[in-house]
């Protein structure tokens, strides 16, 4: 990365706390993705990053890869510009060795590669968890570089609407309108979004404009039904991306996500608490210029039950079992599948005062490749008030998905990819100051990669990555800080290269300013050379700034110029990003 203008940014970002006065305590936020229960971010063993509301609607984002991005040790790659492919590259690992979850149900697709993070529109999104590390022992397949769990907006005391509209460069438009109420015992709310783009030209080469447009529908309703909470919710994404061929015709797709569940919850005692999820997945993608297409249905049951033993002890145990089909065809090869999975959990958490002892494992049966079991042991130490020390081992693993096994090339005989994990970590919070520190080291066995020789699919690749994050925060009067910086080093074992698409040093700030009426925010992105397909791409700085006024108590108005220093900079080889573009939004809130 460009040393001089990461040091002038950083040195920007900090000069206005010489004056600042009126400290503010920084709080940690409630999580659930890292042990399945409830817990304060500061007190889980994982490496948790949490993207609250306020964050999202800051940032004015138009899909969720955007706000991943700002945050070190999450690496986003896109071919174009909006919703075009995006890839996750987590803590180093592929794209495809990341969970991502929609209100705790897998969107991952069972065809290939990983989630369509393009197509999750920031609106219907109330907060994001990150966990970093292997959490395949309570969620299975991919979680090997780690989970994110997209949870949307949810019920609020009373009635609240609110509205948006936004356009900016590239005739880029966006509309929304949330409409959410309690009553007692019932809650109901609707989310309706979209977004439509002209776009630019995502490939070298040709000066064609690829569009993108996304209808979104979020909504759920529920009550109390006598001794058990029932919910039902929605989630869906649909609509058309174009963009270039590898010979630079314009093509383009239609896509579909969504998510419908049924969630019952009971006490049946005051020390249990038992949680059914019913689910229906599907992620689809057809082509308009041939007949190929790509197909996942997934049905989910998620049974899980937490009992309170005594003040210190939480046992965890549930059932999660899936049934897939999955169909595609693509340049002439196709398949249509079924693939039954069924797995077993179980969770201690000990809390022995300073001492804190979590040990987890998973039985999982695959139709594809039978038995496979992981775990997790996690332990915490509380040196004094302020700091936390930490101390993890544990495996995760993938399953071969349907193109791997029978796509073009593909193997019924493979072994699922497999990872183990070591992990130390420091947290220390004094005040209006928190400090953190992970060092880790993953060691991947089986890769599946395709063998030249036989033509097919095989496991014969091998990893390991090993690197340290740093994470800074603090707050003071109006003004908010935040940094993260990760030094990793993912390397190919069998030849000693690094990892493609994957940079050895990332640094991540956000500056803020916040007043009643206006706040100023400053976002940086400073990411090292990386390695890809042919040659090699050079280290970026990527400055956004936000200014919000709010002339009135129910409105808000808000500019975002990206990428303010106009950096020419590319996230995959030959495929363009946006140059300087702005974005206007007006946003409308009641609460009644």
């Amino acid at each position: 990365m460009n040393q001089r203008i990461s040091c002038a940014v950083l040195l920007a970002l900090w000069t206005p706390f010489a004056s600042a006065s009126d400290p503010v305590v920084v709080s940690a936020p409630i999580v659930v993705t890292a042990t399945r229960t409830a817990e304060i971010a500061d007190e889980t063993l994982a490496p948790v990053i949490v993207i609250t509301r306020e964050d999202i609607a800051r940032s004015q984002a138009t899909d969720v890869a955007d706000l991943l991005r700002f945050h070190a040790g999450l690496e986003i790659t896109r071919n174009g510009g909006p919703g075009q492919t995006t890839s996750l590259f987590l803590r180093g690992t592929d794209s495809n060795h990341t969970l991502v979850l929609v209100d705790g149900v897998k969107i991952n697709p069972g065809t290939i590669g990983g989630a369509a993070l393009q197509h999750i529109n920031p609106e219907i999104i109330e907060r994001i968890e990150i966990v970093k590390g292997p959490r395949s022992t309570l969620y299975g397949s991919e979680a090997i570089g780690g989970v994110v769990n997209i949870i949307t907006r949810s019920e609020a005391p009373g009635t609240r609407t609110e509205l948006a509209y936004g356009q900016g460069k590239y005739d880029t438009r966006t509309a929304s309108l949330d409409l959410r109420q309690r009553r007692g015992d019932f809650r109901s709310g609707i989310t309706v979004s979209g977004l439509r783009s002209d776009g630019f030209p995502p490939r070298e080469g040709s000066d064609l404009d690829r569009g993108h447009d996304n209808t979104t529908i979020n909504a759920y309703l529920g009550s109390r039904l006598g001794p058990v909470d029932a919910e039902v919710s929605l989630w869906r994404a649909a609509g058309n991306t174009e963009y270039l061929d590898f010979f630079l015709n314009p093509v383009d797709q239609d896509f579909e996500n969504r998510v419908a569940a049924l969630t019952l919850e009971a006490n049946p005692s005051d020390a249990w608490t038992s949680l059914l999820r019913l689910s229906h997945t599907i992620d689809e993608i057809d082509q308009n210029q041939s007949d190929d297409y790509a197909r996942t249905r997934r049905y989910l049951v998620d049974f899980q039950n937490d009992i309170q033993i005594g003040a210190r002890q939480l046992l965890s145990a549930g059932l999660w079992l899936s049934r897939e089909d999955t169909a595609a065809s693509v340049f002439g090869s196709a398949f249509d599948e079924d693939t039954a999975v069924n797995a077993a959990y179980l969770q201690d958490d000990l809390d022995l005062g300073r001492h804190r002892l979590l040990l987890a494992a998973r039985v999982t049966d695959h139709d594809s490749f039978g038995t496979h079991t992981t775990w997790d042991v996690e332990y915490g130490y509380q040196w004094g008030e302020r700091t936390r020390l930490t101390a993890s081992a544990g495996t995760a693993f993938r399953a071969p998905d349907a193109t791997d096994r029978f796509g073009f090339g593909g193997n019924p005989d493979l072994d699922p990819e497999t990872a183990r994990n070591l992990e130390m970590g420091l947290r220390h919070t004094a005040g209006h100051h928190r400090f953190s520190a992970s060092a880790f080291r993953n060691d991947i066995d089986d890769l599946i990669e395709y063998d030249f020789v036989t033509a097919t699919m095989q496991n014969t690749g091998k990893a390991r990555i090993t690197g340290l994050e740093l994470a800074y925060d603090f707050a003071r009067g109006p003004w908010q800080l935040r940094t993260e910086l990760s030094f990793q080093d993912p390397e190919n074992r069998d030849t000693g290269d690094r990892l493609l698409r994957r940079a050895t040093r990332n640094l991540t700030a956000n500056l803020r300013y916040e007043r009643p009426r206006y706040s100023m925010s400053l976002d940086l992105l400073a990411a090292g050379d990386r390695k890809d397909f042919g040659g090699d791409l050079d280290s970026y700085e990527l400055l956004n700034a936000t200014l919000a006024l709010r002339p009135l108590p129910s409105w808000e108005a808000r500019l975002k110029i990206e990428n303010l220093l106009d950096q020419d900079y590319q996230l995959a080889r030959t495929y363009n990003t946006s140059e300087r573009a702005w974005f206007l939004e007006l946003r409308y809130r009641h609460r009644g």
